[in-house]
């Protein structure tokens, strides 16, 4: 049996691969995947901490064992860490500035984890892109976007871009759909059917009531704008259409034009001598 353990696999140089040493990787991996397990549990089990905070303390101590755990493996193996470290310093350094994109995104990964300015579920925009935060890893975090598509995108994307956060601080978020109305019409019956039609809406927060503005006086139409506070964010292109939808109703009813631009030509007629 002690012949079967210490028979040697492969050697290359001072190291060596023998079967106890496999063996001894094999457990010491399975020791890992539930030690893992059974973090996770104590961690997403606890009642005091959001679901945002439970994922960055799991990510972040999960993320510490995998390093302690190849630093177990280089012991197991037989190799000296510090050695290999210092004798491969010059190889590093290279490596490291071929990799330096690489290096970046983990650094802002970390960042991200720490700082906590976005979280899991956090309605974000970068780069003119509405989507929300499905999952952040230290390399890449991943993102839905309103059409479903999950995109990944590098870390330093989301650190070193300018970046707006819908949910870092409020569920709710304002907007505003603006609509052209013809200078005959009633502005106060188009205001009032604006904001009682937003009003109305199942996404449109109770807590804030919708108002109306006149915004500008255009070519063709006097502008007017009916803002609204809602927590669906992500879905707010639909409660937008849901909304103007309802608002062309009643201002067909109620006899509220809304104009096209138009343009008027004369015709001078030449004659000819």
């Amino acid at each position: 049996m002690k012949e079967f353990l210490d028979y040697q696999i492969f050697r290359i140089g001072k190291i060596t691969l023998e079967v106890n040493q496999v063996l001894l990787l094999i457990v010491f991996a399975v020791a890992i995947k539930y030690l893992l397990a059974f973090i996770k549990k104590i961690i997403y089990g606890n009642k005091k901490l959001d679901g945002s905070k439970k994922y960055t303390i799991y990510a972040l101590v999960k993320y510490i064992i995998y390093i302690l755990a190849i630093i177990g493996c280089f012991d197991i193996i037989g190799i000296n860490i510090s050695i290999f470290l210092a004798g491969s310093a010059a190889l590093l350094v290279g490596i490291g500035l071929g990799l330096q994109n690489l290096f970046s995104d983990f650094i802002s990964g970390i960042i991200l984890l720490v700082d906590r300015t976005i979280k899991i579920d956090d309605i974000i925009e970068v780069n003119g892109m509405v989507c929300k935060v499905k999952e952040i890893n230290l390399r890449t975090t991943t993102v839905l976007t309103r059409d479903q598509r999950n995109i990944i995108l590098p870390n330093t994307e989301l650190t070193k871009n300018h970046l707006v956060n819908w949910t870092h601080t409020d569920e709710l978020a304002r907007f505003d759909i603006k609509i052209g109305i013809g200078y005959g019409a009633d502005i106060d019956l188009a205001m009032q059917i604006m904001e009682n039609v937003a009003q109305r809406d199942s996404k449109v927060s109770i807590d804030e009531k919708p108002f109306c503005r006149l915004e500008d006086f255009g070519d063709s139409a006097v502008i007017v704008a009916v803002y609204f506070w809602t927590p669906d964010i992500f879905a707010v292109e639909n409660t937008k259409s849901r909304i103007r939808q309802e608002i062309f109703k009643w201002f067909k009813s109620g006899g509220i034009d809304i104009p096209y631009p138009q343009r008027v030509m004369h015709l001078r007629e030449h004659k000819e001598d």
